[in-house]
């Protein structure tokens, strides 16, 4: 079941988080994710369009938009591969239409779940909080 962000979701949200973040982005510093920890909590969760997806009624992850971006997708690591990020994403699909997303380059688990789902590269930067290349992409929703 997906259903709206509630502010009781934060502490399982952030743990759910915690644990992708830990596997898809090891490259980056403590310092850098532990201020993004602290956004996620007052700032990201509170304020973005966010969906949570329930199994046996608990959180195992979450998408967070701004308008038609994806901000986050996050799954626990224990449900990795059994379609829950395409049905998020499907959800945010549903409701946005195109998407775009940013993932870094070296986020091997993110850019093959985005490659696969049919998001194209459009461009490259240089996050500058981190100096991690980024890719840009795009999905363009199917008619």
């Amino acid at each position: 079941m997906i259903r709206k962000y509630r502010p009781k979701d934060t502490d399982a949200l952030i743990a759910i988080w915690h644990d992708a973040n830990a596997l898809a982005h090891s490259f980056l510093q403590d310092d850098f994710v532990a201020q993004v920890a602290l956004d996620m909590r007052n700032i990201y969760l509170p304020n973005a369009e966010t969906w949570v997806l329930e199994n046996a009624g608990d959180p195992v992850g979450f998408i967070a938009l701004v308008g038609n971006e994806i901000g986050g997708l996050f799954l626990d690591p224990a449900f990795h591969g059994r379609g829950f990020g395409r049905t998020l994403t499907d959800h945010a699909v549903a409701l946005h239409g195109p998407l775009d997303v940013d993932v870094f380059e070296k986020n091997s688990v993110g850019r093959r779940f985005y490659n696969g789902y049919g998001f194209i590269e459009n461009t490259r930067y240089v996050h500058e909080p981190t100096g991690e290349m980024t890719l840009k992409m795009t999905f363009i929703a199917r008619a």
